[in-house]
């Protein structure tokens, strides 16, 4: 996110070796930067994990294991998020695609399918070790991945250091905590833990004055992981709703699939128009920007899980009853995080609409906070989809109305 002056080293450090280039300082200037091919393989990865994280929050609902669920949901939410949100911060600034960097993504690519194999016992809190060891292997990956910048970059050496030392002991303390695999001493350090994950890159950063990342290649990368949990979440909501009409189709059943779509299509509409084409333009909207995505991806994840539990609750199926309110305030909570996440990132302080967009969605995800407790699953599905659908109308109009104001003062 910074070097350390403001000279900088070639794109690509040539070492008389055609399949390695060396590690490169991109950039942040460079126009049409788009996600490469690995980029978009490394992501399909995550597709696992997400999936797993939709399916498990719907179980705890259904069982009613409601603390632990959400809990397990938030803890794993984060594992997958900032090991996406760590490859795509560097690989914005120091891709290099020669064989080393390749090789190395790959390798982070295997500890994702790891991580992703150990996301239902971490979940459910019987064992952590598995997610830990996928951990490992992304981050001997990320590690070296690092240390070739310090090598190759002498320009941004000590910031290159920082993130290898940083990363590297705080994974160091996960494996000391993941030895007893109890679910107690897990849990009581993961909130330390993650706090050291967070503070790493604002310890890095310190020693750099300028900006290394690309606005619009970030922007393009964020918007590719939101499309995914998207994916999984109208997939979970999907599955639920065939399976609601295994036992014959009712009005209920209808009012949340057709809602859950508009949800679905609202959420897409909001995120895009909001936030797809306005990527980070300083250090601290850059940290905003990264960090607060963790709760836009999250409700998204958990829009998908309470879709499904609201189909599963208006047909009576499974082998507990889920109770309306749970299956209500599934949907509607999750949305109005989503809804104050993005107004909150989307705000810029030339942004006349940001105060007046903070305000009606701030209105609108109380109203859905209001209406999960009051309302049946399907009755608070039909809200929400009224009320995303309202969102996206107003964003439309006003959005037609600046453009039209500004070319009217163009024309005088």
């Amino acid at each position: 996110m910074a070097a350390e002056d403001s000279t900088r080293e070639p794109l690509l450090v040539e070492t008389g070796k055609p399949w390695s280039r060396g590690a490169t300082v991109r950039d942040p200037g460079e126009e049409h930067r788009a996600s490469t091919p690995l980029e978009l393989f490394f992501d399909l990865c995550f597709v696992v994990a997400v999936s797993q994280l939709t399916g498990r929050l719907e179980h705890a609902y259904a069982t009613g294991h409601l603390f632990n669920g959400i809990t397990g949901f938030l803890m794993m939410m984060f594992a997958v998020w900032w090991a996406w949100m760590n490859f795509t911060w560097f690989a914005t600034a120091h891709d290099s695609d020669d064989v080393p960097y390749r090789l190395l993504t790959l390798l982070q690519m295997a500890g994702v399918l790891i991580l992703a194999a150990g996301v239902p016992a971490a979940f459910d809190g019987s064992s952590y070790r598995v997610v830990v060891g996928g951990y490992v292997v992304m981050r001997i990956a990320l590690i070296s991945q690092w240390l070739r910048v310090a090598y190759h970059q002498p320009s941004v050496r000590q910031r290159a250091l920082r993130f290898a030392l940083g990363v590297g002991l705080v994974q160091i303390a996960w494996i000391v905590v993941a030895i007893p695999d109890s679910t107690t001493v897990f849990r009581v350090a993961f909130v330390p833990l993650m706090l050291c994950e967070i503070l790493v890159p604002l310890w890095a950063e310190r020693v750099g004055t300028n900006d290394l990342w690309n606005a619009e290649h970030i922007s393009e990368r964020y918007g590719l992981f939101a499309l995914i949990i998207l994916g999984e979440s109208v997939l979970a909501a999907t599955v639920a709703v065939k399976d609601a009409t295994d036992g014959g189709i009712t009005g209920s059943v209808v009012t949340v699939a057709a809602g859950g779509l508009v949800v679905a299509f609202a959420c897409w509409w909001l995120y895009f128009d909001t936030l797809g084409g306005d990527g980070p333009d300083s250090p601290v909207r850059a940290f905003a920007w990264g960090y607060g995505h963790y709760v836009v991806f999250g409700a998204l994840a958990a829009v998908g899980g309470g879709l499904a539990t609201a189909a599963a609750a208006v047909a009576g199926h499974g082998d507990h009853a889920i109770p309306d309110r749970t299956a209500s305030l599934a949907v509607t909570v999750p949305l109005a995080l989503f809804l104050a996440a993005v107004a909150v990132i989307a705000i810029r302080p030339a942004d006349p609409c940001g105060p007046e967009r903070a305000r009606n969605w701030g209105l609108a995800a109380a109203a859905l906070i209001a209406g999960g407790l009051l309302l049946p699953p399907a009755g608070a599905t039909a809200l929400a989809g009224a009320i995303a659908a309202t969102l996206v109308t107003v964003e439309t109009v006003t959005a037609h109305r600046r453009f039209t104001r500004l070319g009217d003062q163009r024309e005088t």
